[in-house]
């Protein structure tokens, strides 16, 4: 045991810097094995209880002209995005705060209002929690939800021949990002602070009984892709001409500049998914989607007319390591 845990220690200390999806997996083979979902899943009888954490740190997660009610709201939202993913209903949130030197009751009152704010707009509450002192700002949020077995939507279970969809306009979260590095005013940049989790869409999805495999877009189009394709053992080819950019995304950095946001800026907290060419129209109904491309035997592929080009798996990810 200790040979094993010298050995791991060993890669980590020769200069190697892990991405977050690397050491998840490496952490997986650690606990025997957990399934890649945006949830747990628990079985609570006739319903499932889903549960996720997510951690946020002041400095790597939280932009500079983010006031504390949005760190507050963005907490909580990541958190419900996650139950969105799986088609749940959310239950309630937990949040663990460590609160830094400088925060004041300002500081405080507003953080834990945009906590609360942002549970009750989404139809669930703050429902217990921790607070200690902290050198930095670090919140971790635990939300939990109920769906039914027969409704609950997971990353497994893309087939060849689906039809790969997403849920609203991509791009706006890495405009809003690009915008504020460049002094710009832009709409864009409540997206980027204020993100908007996709419960009802996720929950009527799940009622259509069209989407085969579902989960959030918080990290990027490319790495959500990357996601799915690993675990459903398939792969995906996207339009180029069908890819919902956001309007006004292009005229302010271009038409590649835009493209590239849409695929790795992250931020958007869309759901990306999977659906049954003949069950479509059910999922039409549920909510507004797009098609963006089609589920095929391997590889992830941007086409435009003629021309497919292979699509690099790049988002948002944590770095551990040095």
């Amino acid at each position: 045991m200790i040979d094993r845990l010298e050995g791991r220690q060993a890669s980590m200390s020769q200069g190697n810097v892990l991405a977050e999806r690397e050491l998840i997996r490496r952490i997986s083979e650690i606990l025997g094995g957990v399934e890649n979902d945006d949830c747990a899943v628990i079985d609570a009888g006739e319903r499932y209880l889903v549960a996720t954490t997510d951690m946020l740190h002041r400095k790597t997660d939280f932009p500079d002209i983010m006031n504390p009610w949005q760190m507050g709201w963005m907490a909580v939202a990541v958190n419900l995005s996650d139950i969105a993913a799986m088609g749940a209903e959310p239950l309630g949130v937990l949040i663990a705060a460590g609160l830094p030197p400088e925060a004041d009751l300002y500081f405080i009152d507003e953080l834990f209002s945009g906590f609360g704010d942002c549970a009750r707009y989404y139809g669930t509450r703050i429902i217990g929690g921790d607070t200690d002192s902290h050198q930095e700002l670090t919140i971790t949020g635990t939300a939990l939800g109920f769906v039914e077995k027969d409704l609950v939507l997971r990353r497994k279970g893309a087939r060849v021949g689906d039809l790969l969809c997403t849920t609203g306009a991509l791009g706006r979260a890495g405009g809003g990002l690009w915008a504020w590095q460049h002094g710009i005013k832009s709409e864009f940049i409540e997206t980027l602070l204020e993100p908007e989790p996709r419960l009802a869409e996720g929950r009527a999805l799940a009622k259509s009984g069209a989407v085969t495999a579902m989960m959030d877009n918080s990290d990027g189009l490319a790495l959500s892709l990357s996601d799915l394709a690993q675990v459903s053992q398939v792969g995906f080819v996207v339009q180029e001409e069908t890819l919902p950019v956001t309007d006004g995304l292009a005229e302010m950095v271009g038409h590649e500049k835009a493209l590239e946001m849409v695929m790795s800026a992250g931020g958007d907290f869309e759901l990306v998914f999977t659906v049954r060419p003949e069950r479509l129209e059910a999922a039409r109904e549920a909510c507004a989607l797009t098609v963006i491309g089609e589920v095929v035997e391997e590889g992830i592929w941007m086409e435009k007319g003629s021309e497919r080009r292979r699509v690099e798996a790049r988002g948002y990810e944590h770095r551990i390591g040095k």
